[in-house]
């Protein structure tokens, strides 16, 4: 059967890895170390994926705009100190490179920084399987439509036969945005019903179901 897609275009954080979490942890006791309001659990899933500025006006819409680099070093601090212990959700190291031997391209599309993707790839082994990626400190971050479409124009893509896979509403808009179906899971930082308010074409509760799925409308 013909694919449907010939791009699929992955998150990293509460998509491929399972690290939203440790996230979420880590913001909060960036903002604890600096004597601010702690934020609660579910405002610091619902932030992840966002750029450094959205993100701290969803959390403390008041806050100095000069404190925001202080929050973002002391949570550095904190996600590098555990960063050693968060792994990749089940599945994923052995579906990655069925994908890629299926015979479709592969990217990545994240809120982490380019050092901290690159990281990533190298730890995880996966760097050979993805044909493109772009971080948020190379461009506007998510929900704005530039990291799709970069990546849609490095790799010759049509919006039409690109699909986005995301656990957060923010890749979901980012998706719509740039005209790009989307497929939600739901193992990672946002709730089921807020992904699903946002019309995703699927919406998959595990990485193994998300590879059946693929195999079935990708």
């Amino acid at each position: 059967m013909e694919k449907r897609f010939d791009l699929l275009v992955f998150d990293w954080d509460g998509t491929l890895m399972d690290s939203a979490a440790h996230i979420a942890s880590a913001l909060q006791a960036a903002f604890g170390d600096l004597g601010l309001p702690v934020p609660p659990t579910a405002a610091a899933r619902h932030v992840i994926g966002l750029g450094l500025e959205d993100a701290m006006m969803y959390l403390n819409p008041g806050l100095d705009r000069r404190r925001y680099e202080d929050v973002a070093d002391r949570y550095r601090v904190h996600f590098l100190a555990g960063d050693h212990s968060v792994e990749l959700f089940s599945a994923v190291a052995a579906g990655i490179p069925v994908l890629n031997q299926s015979g479709y391209l592969m990217a990545v599309a994240t809120g982490k920084s380019r050092r901290g993707l690159d990281r990533s790839l190298s730890a995880t082994g996966l760097a050979p399987y993805f044909h493109a990626s772009r971080c948020a400190d190379e461009g506007f971050p998510k929900p704005h439509p530039e990291m799709l479409q970069v990546i849609m124009d490095m790799l010759g893509t049509m919006p039409d036969r690109t699909l986005m896979i995301g656990d957060t509403t923010h890749d979901l808009q980012m998706a719509q945005n740039a005209g790009v179906a989307a497929l939600a899971v739901s193992y990672g930082a946002h709730l089921t019903a807020d992904l699903e308010s946002m019309n995703p074409i699927g919406c998959v509760s595990s990485f193994e179901q998300l590879m059946q799925w693929l195999k079935k409308n990708g």
